[in-house]
């Protein structure tokens, strides 16, 4: 083998086309791990554009709205073209359901598999019924239980990935997840960029990103403005993010008279996001389930805005080292609206800006995570 990889990543959608954390992370890798010697064919479903808007790194094999037995059919042609044509050095998978199809496609290629979050159980949080959780956990540990290496985006991750799917320990590598941070890192002032947003200038601000689902706890935190505008009364907090739970949680704001204090923004396109998060004074992750990192904080912490964490999985882990005070004691309305008004005043101590963009820097901009991933590649390939 040479010193350079070829590797074929299979994930889930295009995040041009779908955002979402999984796609979003798949896409990075996509564009950083070449400089760290990888070179790089994908597979995600997705339109016939994605294969220009990858650079031709990424092809769909199938459209999103196909059938799903169509897309398992065309995942497992597709990779089989793929292998004829190179038979790649790893094998790296970011979805369980568009890996399984693909057993026994590569031989006896190492596999290497992104854990991004235990499927399943997420699904289970957001409404999908007993036999589809148990489905997909069957399908989830068939996949898992196959991987050469494993890596997961923290030590809380890991933890799950071995207890409740049978991972051998000494398998799995932690690599934190990865941001561009100099897209984050604009030269602009936090005035400027409230300007352009249409933000008052003269309130507190808050910001929050988030699918709107029960386990982000974005309700918790719509109480704790309730507690928060007691001791400072001008503070605005904005949510964005789409979500079934839209409906009631504006509901929710009228019902405890916050209209003056939370809004909802709906989605916010991908290149706006710094600006959000330059315009806010503090970010606020309120997470209560099966968060193995929030690429939001360090997003946030790119763009040199400190934000408070709930201690849920591994939130803590992606911020704690730069300041423990960014993680709050505990979840809930009280502990939430507790921590960010002492942030607010000044009784919780947070980083500055400047700290904040460095510290992410040092850890989660794309080169640095994508060489520990090239690492993660070459010792499965050593393994096998």
């Amino acid at each position: 083998m040479s010193a350079t990889i070829d590797s074929l990543q299979i994930g889930m959608h295009w995040f041009g086309e779908r955002p979402g954390g999984l796609d979003r992370m798949f896409m990075a890798l996509v564009d950083a791990l070449p400089a760290q010697g990888v070179n790089v064919r994908g597979l995600v479903a997705g339109s016939p554009a994605v294969l220009d808007a990858s650079g031709g790194r990424v092809h769909p094999f199938a459209a999103t709205q196909d059938g799903l037995g169509k897309r398992l059919w065309q995942v497992r042609t597709r990779s089989r073209e793929l292998t004829t044509a190179r038979m790649p050095d790893v094998v790296a998978t970011h979805f369980a359901l568009y890996a399984a199809p693909t057993a026994g496609v590569f031989g006896n290629v190492p596999r290497v598999v992104h854990f991004h979050g235990p499927w399943a159980e997420e699904s289970g949080s957001e409404g999908r019924g007993s036999v589809s959780r148990v489905l997909r956990r069957t399908l989830e540990r068939f996949v898992y239980r196959r991987g050469t290496r494993h890596i997961v985006l923290s030590h809380a991750f890991a933890q799950i990935l071995h207890t409740q799917y049978g991972v051998h320990g000494d398998s799995i590598r932690v690599v934190p997840g990865c941001v561009d941070v100099s897209r984050f890192d604009r030269d602009i002032s936090k005035r400027s960029a409230r300007k352009r947003l249409g933000l008052p200038h003269d309130r507190p601000l808050l910001f929050c990103v988030r699918r709107l689902v029960s386990r982000m706890g974005i309700e918790d935190l719509i109480d704790a403005l309730f507690v928060v505008r007691q001791s400072v009364p001008d503070v605005l907090l904005t949510i964005a993010g789409k979500g079934p739970l839209e409906a009631q949680l504006q509901a929710r704001i009228v019902a405890r008279g916050l209209e003056r204090h939370v809004q909802l923004a709906g989605f916010v396109p991908d290149d706006a996001l710094p600006l959000w998060y330059k315009a806010a004074d503090i970010t606020v992750v309120p997470t209560v389930a099966l968060e193995g990192f929030g690429l939001t904080t360090i997003e946030s912490l790119a763009a040199g805005t400190p934000v408070l964490v709930t201690p849920v999985g591994g939130l803590p882990e992606a911020v704690a080292p730069l300041s423990p005070d960014l993680v709050l004691p505990s979840g809930g309305f009280q502990a939430l609206g507790g921590g960010i008004a002492d942030a607010l005043l000044g009784r919780r101590v947070l980083p500055s800006a400047a700290e904040c963009s460095e510290y992410a820097r040092a850890h989660f901009d794309h080169p640095v995570v994508a060489a520990q991933v090239a690492q993660v590649y070459r010792e499965a390939i050593d393994a096998s």
